[in-house]
């Protein structure tokens, strides 16, 4: 690992056999709440109608939309309407930016409308697009999620949509996760015209209900954390992971991007380390998934044992060695996970030069990698490892050329 520990991880996926082309797509209540707060002027808001005019055309007959609209305040536009209806479209070619961002208001109202015209055959769901801080209003993020909580833990789902560089991403992505939907961090904003399409054409009937994945790992190591979600605990060498409802992702290779947009699909690592004068076994623990079946109601358990393919006496921790390709790639992310993680701290603490000197061995690492492992979520981190050491740069830190840098990772 970039900060000098020796490091195991376990990569957690899951998949299903289900044919997407023949699964039917229920019809939607939506609620479309659209942040239109004054940093939304100009090409974001125009780029947010065009968007939501496509997503019309690719309506079916019997969807309905509502449409809200915040900025100091929320304001309901239309009301559980068909796309035929003129109604809608004039209601989007009339969003206008101004004002303040009060995003609990304009997230409670769109649940609370959605929840007012729910539908168990239908799709009840929010979709929340912001491209900034909460300035108005409730702003504190705990009381957000609190109440957007307990409209997740009622089967509404919710997809958000981060707009720009200045919005608040811990918020918009757990309340994703919370509510069992997708999160786009949308860079350029050009790319919101293709979001509404697809949030629309591709829901489906969620494929599991009331999700929970455990994992119990033996005591020759220790369980340190649980990545890649906020919806995560640990106690001892016990994790859990509880999730609403799974639905397909919608990114289905690393190559499937639009206009700087990334986003659907994803992994969890459970990070270990091996415990001081306890052997390395081969047999790591075990993995449980218990899910309520959305059609017939029942809940099915499958456990999956966590094993090393190598002989433990054949693990030289100072090479380590991959599993497969997805292994050794959910090893280089958590890497800059942790070395991004560092970076930050360190600048927070005043320490610019020492923040500078973690980037730069990220930056190597992660460049020599990719000089024999070509990827796209990748190349795409270390052009934000590189922003992130401009930025210091400009801010007066200068790199130690004498600091030491990190071994280059293992290729096994």
């Amino acid at each position: 690992m970039i900060s000098g520990t020796n490091c195991i991880t376990v990569l957690v996926g899951l998949n299903t056999a289900i044919d997407v082309t023949k699964l039917e797509r229920p019809p939607l209540n939506l609620a479309l709440v659209i942040d239109s707060s004054g940093s939304m002027e100009g090409e974001p808001m125009q780029y947010v109608r065009e968007g939501l005019l496509r997503m019309v055309d690719a309506l079916d007959p019997s969807d309905r939309i509502t449409l809200v609209d915040f900025d100091s305040d929320a304001e309901v536009k239309v009301e559980y309407i068909t796309g035929a209806d003129p109604a809608l479209v004039q209601a989007i070619n009339n969003l206008e930016a101004d004002g303040g961002t009060n995003i609990y208001d304009g997230l409670r109202t769109g649940f609370e409308l959605m929840a007012a015209h729910a539908d168990p055959g239908r799709q009840n769901r929010v979709v929340f697009l912001s491209d900034g801080m909460a300035t108005e209003g409730i702003t504190n993020d705990a009381k957000i999620l609190a109440m957007a909580k307990g409209y997740s833990e009622q089967g509404y789902g919710l997809t958000t949509i981060g707009v720009g560089a200045d919005f608040d991403v811990a918020l918009m992505r757990t309340l994703s996760e919370q509510g069992s939907g997708a999160f786009y961090f949308l860079e350029d904003p050009a790319a919101v015209q293709e979001v509404f399409v697809e949030e629309v054409t591709a829901f489906l009937v969620p494929l599991a209900e009331d999700v929970t994945i455990t994992a119990d790992i033996v005591d020759n190591y220790i369980l340190r954390a649980i990545r890649g979600t906020k919806l995560a605990t640990v106690e001892g060498n016990h994790g859990a992971i509880e999730i609403p409802n799974l639905q397909l992702a919608h990114r289905e290779t690393v190559d499937d991007n639009e206009d700087g947009r990334r986003g659907g699909g994803g992994a969890i690592l459970l990070e270990l380390l091996p415990r001081s004068g306890q052997p390395r076994v081969a047999d790591v623990g075990e993995l449980k998934l218990r899910y309520r079946h959305p059609v017939d109601k029942q809940y099915v358990e499958e456990v999956a044992a966590i094993q090393t393919t190598v002989a433990p006496d054949q693990i030289d921790l100072e090479q380590g060695v991959f599993d497969n390709p997805s292994s050794e790639k959910g090893f280089v992310m958590l890497n800059i996970y942790v070395g991004f993680d560092m970076a930050a701290t360190r600048a927070a603490q005043g320490d610019l030069a020492g923040a500078l000197n973690i980037l730069d061995g990220l930056d190597a690492a992660v460049d020599g990698w990719l000089a024999d492992n070509p990827d796209f979520d990748i190349e795409d981190d270390l052009k934000y490892i590189r922003m992130f050491a401009d930025n210091l740069e400009q801010a007066g830190a200068t790199a130690d050329p004498d600091a030491p840098q990190p071994e280059p990772w293992p290729q096994d």
